[in-house]
């Protein structure tokens, strides 16, 4: 039976549940979400450390790693927004969600989806400051600058979800409820709804933008702006130090925006079979968030040089007890 909501004399079906339909057919598919469960505990492990190591060490309390602490966080949060539950549905061959538990899975799973894309523009301002303009870097790179930022990406990205999401409510499910994706994944969602679902087109449209195109292209200049600045160095050691700063970003930045827009670019030329659009989103949404700590740990200098700092004094302590 579907639930009935009355909004300005307009009736909205809502179903008490949606069917998450996840892979079709696909043979040993349950190994896939064991593999996916494993890809969860290294982020969990890999991104609890990142952050434990910025906290504790002291030479990591500055504005750059403000932004760095909010990607790992946004990593593990979304990570654990979206591999648990759904996992564990298919596991138990469960793929029953209630209406309301799946606008909140929504909410959350896009709210660090997009955290994590306007991070990477966070760091990517970090850096275009500290190459460009090295000698007002600490003027205006700040932790109070930094901190700001960062909350007003957390305001602007939980406005357009929670717009998104309110969007849904209006749409009426009196034909289909089995969504074809592994999560309440909001374009499959509004697509299966008999009434008119142009503003949840809209939006969708906004939150591409807003998410991949705008921070991609921003990033994409501030390399242009560090080129023509590393250009003008006249050392080539200078320069290959400057380069050696940006490896890690660049190497985030690829993991996480190449896979998707390889995904929508296939989906636009040419037919993908649900199976292959299910299975590369699922990657491109949970391997960045496990390699993001394991990269910015091994390439990054003064996180190593923090560790070997904590693990010494993790050993005297030890030793004198």
């Amino acid at each position: 039976m579907n639930s009935m909501v009355s909004l300005d004399n307009a009736t909205f079906i809502h179903p008490p549940t949606f069917y998450i339909s996840g892979l079709y057919n696909m043979p040993h598919s349950k190994y896939y979400y064991v593999f996916l469960c494993f890809v969860y505990a290294v982020t969990v492990l890999g991104n609890s450390f990142l952050m434990g190591t910025i906290c504790l060490a002291r030479t990591l309390h500055t504005a750059k790693y403000i932004a760095v602490f909010n990607l790992a966080l946004s990593d593990l949060f979304g990570s654990s927004a979206l591999i648990p539950k759904y996992a564990d549905m298919f596991l138990r061959e469960n793929q029953y969600i209630s209406y309301e538990d799946c606008l909140t899975s929504m909410f959350f799973v896009f709210l660090f989806m997009i955290m994590q894309s306007f991070t990477l523009l966070a760091l990517a301002f970090d850096r275009v400051i500290a190459i460009c303009f090295p000698l007002r870097y600490h003027e205006i790179v700040t932790k109070t600058t930094m901190t700001l930022i960062i909350g007003v990406m957390w305001i602007i990205s939980a406005t357009i979800i929670a717009v998104s999401v309110a969007l849904i409510t209006r749409l009426s499910f009196c034909r289909s409820t089995t969504v074809g994706s592994y999560f309440c994944d909001h374009g499959p969602i509004y697509r299966i709804a008999c009434n008119d679902n142009s503003p949840n087109y809209m939006m969708g449209s906004i939150y591409t933008a807003v998410v991949l195109c705008i921070p991609l292209l921003l990033i994409a200049f501030s390399y242009v702006c560090i080129g023509v600045a590393l250009l003008k160095i006249s050392h080539g050691a200078e320069r290959i130090k400057a380069m050696k700063t940006c490896t890690s970003h660049l190497i985030l930045v690829a993991m996480y925006y190449l896979p998707i827009f390889s995904i929508y670019m296939a989906a636009i030329s040419t037919y993908l079979h649900p199976n292959t659009r299910i299975i590369n989103s699922a990657l491109a949404q949970t391997i960045p968030p496990m390699l993001n700590p394991i990269i910015y740990t091994l390439k990054t200098e003064e996180v190593l040089q923090s560790i070997k700092i904590l693990y010494k004094r993790v050993k005297v302590n030890f030793a004198m007890d």
